[in-house]
């Protein structure tokens, strides 16, 4: 709230001022005024920037990496340097999350995110010098933490890093969910049963060729996603507000990369043009399809899965899907498959978030894209269900996945899928007339085949 400078100070609060003036903060809180004032601004989701802890890491390493490059360069004092640096290592071990408190939908471009974490590291650089937090003369966020740099280039990186981050958990979730099916794949091993297209009766399979496929098709895109993770290490860390490098020394700009390449241990290279990247969104539009691409799949094994599993007396009935818990408040008995469901439903909340990606990103306008904060949270949070989907998905359902070899044998067997056997044999035509008999008999292709020879005329010879 704004602050009457003739009035006395109320107890546990300190005055901060900014270029609207002066404002109460509550007195121990390590966040500032222009955070309090985003807190006011934006009560929209509910959700703070804590929920993203990636990113909050991400963006502490850029802010080490900068006051390791500014101490170099003698641009701010060793002491204030150094507890800033502290400060930075205390957040990316991921202490102090609860001061991050502005929404994660938020105007400003990733302003407020980035003054929040400037706000809060000048506060615990000054109490790490024996100073009262809000005594900014001695370490000043925009001053000290924030030398050299723009919102729009470091936010911008640290978005770039936390989703690489992010893709490696998904690749394990992606690997780990591919190795179960493959271990559930080689359990079923020469059962033979019946493969279907468009839901009807086509040729013989195994089971293990089933659960296979589903393993193999998670592995290609574990492959994909680890191409498409390093478009993320490109940053356009230096470039300031639009790419120029304005209000940033020249020694710092030609310096910061290589230096937060030593603090991230990540291959972080700089960006040819970097203008363009100060407004480029493509990456996040190329990986989001991806993840798309990822959520579709999985649905479309889990209504697999659920086929398969259906019944148990009405249905296919050919697996066993583990009964996690009572599915009905009425119907005695009913077991639904609430795991494969959970992650159909995630795939769904996928596509969503990738349409809001894809719009954020097209919204963009001129030097720099305004709707970074919501392509982030976005892409995060697509990253974060898809691998809590898959590990929920591995171990709550897959591991205990059985076979019910028995229904696989009758559907194999009172089915037409033999009949294409017959083609290269009797031709097309032929093995058409014994499907049709093998129905009409409503027998196996096996008994209706000698039904339809006994049948042939048998040729003379003179």
């Amino acid at each position: 709230m704004t602050f009457d400078p003739t009035c006395n100070v109320p107890p546990g609060c300190r005055v901060e001022t900014d270029l609207l003036g002066m404002a109460l903060v509550p007195e121990a809180s390590l966040f500032g005024l222009q955070t309090q004032r985003a807190i006011a601004n934006f009560p929209i989701s509910g959700r703070s920037i804590a929920e993203l802890p990636l990113l909050i890491r991400s963006l502490a390493q850029v802010k080490k990496a900068a006051a390791l490059t500014n101490l170099a360069n003698d641009e701010i004092e060793r002491t204030v340097a150094e507890a800033i640096i502290v400060a930075c290592d205390l957040v990316i071990d991921g202490q102090h999350l609860e001061a991050f408190t502005v929404d994660i939908l938020q105007g400003g471009a990733g302003t407020s995110t980035n003054m929040n974490m400037n706000e809060v590291l000048a506060n615990l650089a000054l109490i790490s010098l024996g100073h009262l937090p809000g005594d900014y003369s001695v370490v000043h966020p925009n001053d000290h933490v924030n030398r050299n740099q723009s919102t729009n280039d470091v936010y911008a990186t640290a978005a770039r890093l936390s989703v690489y981050e992010g893709n490696l958990r998904l690749i394990q979730s992606i690997e780990a969910l591919a190795d179960k099916f493959e271990k559930k794949a080689s359990s079923f091993k020469d059962i033979r049963k019946l493969g279907r297209t468009q839901l009807q009766d086509a040729v013989p399979m195994t089971v293990e060729q089933e659960f296979q496929a589903f393993a193999s098709t998670l592995r290609e895109d574990a492959a994909r996603a680890r191409e498409t993770g390093i478009f993320f290490l490109e940053v356009n860390l230096g470039g300031t507000a639009v790419g120029s490098g304005v209000g940033a020394s020249e020694a710092y700009s030609a310096n910061v990369v290589e230096v937060l390449k030593s603090v991230t241990g990540r291959n972080v290279v700089r960006a040819k043009d970097l203008f363009e990247a100060s407004w480029d969104m493509g990456a996040f539009v190329f990986y989001s399809g991806l993840l798309k691409r990822l959520a579709s799949k999985l649905s479309k094994i889990c209504n697999d899965l659920r086929l398969l599993g259906s019944g148990p007396c009405g249905g296919l009935s050919e697996i066993g899907l583990p009964p996690m818990q009572p599915g009905s408040s009425i119907m005695p008995g009913k077991i639904n498959p609430v795991i494969p469901e959970v992650v159909n439903q995630v795939a769904f909340k996928i596509f969503g978030l990738d349409l809001t990606i894809t719009f954020a990103a097209e919204a963009g306008q001129l030097q720099l894209n305004a709707f970074a904060p919501i392509i982030v949270s976005s892409t995060t949070e697509a990253i974060m269900l898809l691998c809590s989907a898959m590990d929920v998905l591995g171990t709550r359902c897959v591991d205990d996945i059985v076979l019910i070899e028995s229904r696989c044998k009758v559907h194999l067997e009172t089915s037409l899928a033999s009949a294409t056997d017959l083609v290269p044999i009797i031709g097309y035509k032929s093995a058409t007339e014994v499907a049709a008999l093998a129905l009409k008999k409503h027998c196996s292709v096996e008994a209706a085949y000698r039904l339809w020879a006994e049948r042939q005329p048998r040729v003379q010879f003179s």
